[in-house]
């Protein structure tokens, strides 16, 4: 099969464009990227990265994005918890190596986009599939409340120590006594400016309307000079295109962890809000195209001077709802933004660090989705405990550390809650032929469930059916199955169905060998039945021809059942004398099989 990239280009979809959608799309890019001015400054300040740098991430980024993942509504670019996530990263790595933060930025955008751009193209999109929501929700809750606490010392422009998150809060309230009434009041301001117009209209843009308003008073009232920190305190935007930036540090080892942990915290947040929007539109979405292109817009980022990246919920839930009707939009938008850095970056100086903490207590308080976190709540033990342990990690733990601490608790949720096998046990039904008779076999039952009424069965010839992949995951699964089927001391012959089974490892094939055996080493046998020639494949080169016999395994076969009733003859007559001829049931069977196969009654092929 070939790479997404590769089989087909997604911007090819540009060729029917029409002139009728353009008025739209110029519509929702100006919008967006309104918003992503304040958005871009305001992450950055969060991933503890220069102003500029955040402007940058949503420029080449947003159009490279737009142009490359299957979505036509997704916006590339920094958002909240990922810029958490890279500035706690930032700040570790430029204490123990020296490195300057644009450097490690750079260079763990780089590392970000190859692996993404790698997992789209080895097909390993679904990954994102078992990250359990109520482990992102506890992430990203963790992240909401982090952000918030981390704007308190710009609020009111006093030190905050690091660390977890008591000692900072617990820090920060001893230094309240220095607190600049200025900044608070600018900081709260906005804060209620913000709120107070999405009380009014909430299409109107707080978001630049309360940097707008913060500039314009930082001027007018030269609030700079009444000491009041702005945007040039912490490092100068200039009017001037993203530079080209040359990723690279030496010590590429200490990136990985955080590399691989804002990995997955890009794909599992940019695959939220493209499923979420694509729910609502019917677009398709391929999750190894959008793996690819969100991979190919890090690495712009890398080399435009940005930062790890990941697919915006609130500018692309913006440019869906302003009736975007095509990628165009995301590409247009980011080079509205490439306009602004060039022509209007410095007034951006002029922005109030306060002012830019009062948005971002808004943009925390917007992030805790307290009507989710109810209902996972509700949702069992299972999901409780994985968002209340991530949420704990979160604030206790380093943030990439949270993120594998949660891929743990998803994968072992799974694991958990995965049912790898499907068994049950055929029998013969009352008008005579061999159909399922019992519900499925539970993982931790001690015996095999009770027979249908009507059916009936051999006791000395058990006929298990088995779905699902014999991979090693399964192998315990397995084990457990041909125990349980075992234990029945009337058993003389276990015949074990594949026919729906795909894949087989070593892991599978020795605890089919070694069950072999001990049966064998009672006087008894297994048998199986069905399996397709892959497996028979696999079979051979594990030796298990060799252990069972040749005459105990028996392939698909043209016909309805045509291997099941070769491997029931063969099971008779390993019995020979077993019970009543006349009403053994799969006498009784099979003689009805051989009387049609007499009048040339066939089936389709299903043995």
């Amino acid at each position: 099969m070939s790479p997404p990239l590769l089989s087909r280009l997604p911007f090819l979809d540009l060729r029917g464009y029409r002139a009728s959608d353009l008025p739209r799309d110029l519509t929702a890019a100006l919008a967006v990227a309104v918003v992503s001015i304040p958005q871009g400054v305001a992450y950055a300040m969060i991933a503890g990265l220069p102003p500029a740098l955040g402007l940058y991430a949503g420029a080449v980024p947003a159009i490279v994005g737009s142009l490359f993942r299957s979505s036509r509504h997704v916006i590339a670019g920094p958002t909240n918890a990922l810029s958490l996530l890279v500035g706690g990263a930032v700040a570790t790595l430029v204490a123990s190596t020296g490195a300057s933060p644009i450097q490690v930025a750079v260079t763990l955008a780089l590392m970000v986009g190859v692996f993404q751009l790698a997992a789209g193209l080895l097909r390993l999109g679904s990954l994102v599939d078992y990250i359990s929501n109520p482990v992102v929700l506890g992430y990203i809750t963790g992240a909401g409340v982090l952000i918030g606490v981390g704007q308190l010392p710009n609020l009111t422009n006093t030190p905050m120590e690091r660390g977890h998150l008591l000692h900072r809060l617990a820090d920060w309230v001893s230094h309240l006594g220095d607190a600049s009434p200025l900044a608070v009041a600018v900081g709260l301001g906005t804060t209620a400016l913000v709120v107070g117009l999405r009380l009014i209209d909430k299409r109107i843009p707080g978001a630049i309307v309360a940097m707008v308003v913060g500039i314009g008073a930082s001027l007018a009232f030269d609030l700079h000079g009444m000491g009041l920190r702005v945007v040039s305190d912490i490092s100068p935007v200039p009017a001037s295109l993203p530079p080209l930036t040359v990723p690279g540090m030496d010590d590429l080892h200490l990136l990985t962890p955080v590399a691989v942990a804002a990995t997955v915290l890009s794909l599992v947040e940019s695959s939220a809000v493209a499923r979420a929007i694509a729910g609502s539109t019917g677009d398709r979405l391929d999750a190894n195209t959008e793996f690819a292109g969100q991979g190919l817009a890090n690495i712009a980022a890398a080399f435009t001077g940005g930062y790890p990246i990941s697919g915006s919920p609130s500018r692309s839930s913006m440019n869906w709802l302003l009736g975007a009707r095509s990628r165009l939009a995301g590409v247009f938008g980011g080079a509205l933004v490439l306009i602004v850095i060039a022509v209007a970056g410095p007034v951006v100086d002029h922005t109030p660090v306060a002012s830019l903490a009062g948005l971002l207590m808004v943009i925390a308080w917007d992030i805790l989705d307290f009507k989710r976190m109810r209902t996972t709540l509700k949702g069992g033990l299972g999901d409780s405990l994985a968002f209340l342990t991530t949420l704990v990690g979160a604030w206790a733990l380093e943030l990439d550390k949270a993120i594998y601490l949660g891929v743990v608790i998803s994968i072992v949720l799974f694991l958990r809650r995965a049912r790898l096998l499907t068994v049950r046990e055929l029998a013969v039904d009352p008008k005579g032929r061999l159909r399922e008779a019992t519900s499925e076999l539970a993982p931790d039952d001690d015996e095999l469930p009770a027979l249908a009424d009507g059916f009936a069965y051999c006791p000395q010839i058990r006929i298990l059916h088995v779905e699902g992949s014999l991979f090693f995951g399964a192998a315990s699964e397995l084990q457990h199955i041909l125990d349980v089927a075992s234990v029945d001391p009337e058993l003389r012959v276990l015949v074990v169905r594949l026919k729906r089974c795909q894949g087989l490892d070593i892991t599978t094939a020795e605890v089919l060998r070694s069950h072999a055996q001990l049966l064998q080493s009672q006087g008894r046998h297994l048998l199986l039945v069905g399996m397709r020639p892959p497996i028979v494949e696999r079979m051979r080169a594990f030796g298990l021809y060799d252990v069972l016999g040749e005459d105990h395994l028996f392939p698909t076969e043209p016909g309805w059942f045509a291997a099941m009733d070769h491997a029931l003859e063969k099971a008779l007559a390993l019995l020979g004398q077993h019970c009543d001829a006349d009403t053994c049931p799969l006498d009784s069977y099979l003689e009805m099989r051989r009387t049609r196969a007499a009048a040339k009654v066939q089936g389709p092929d299903a043995a």
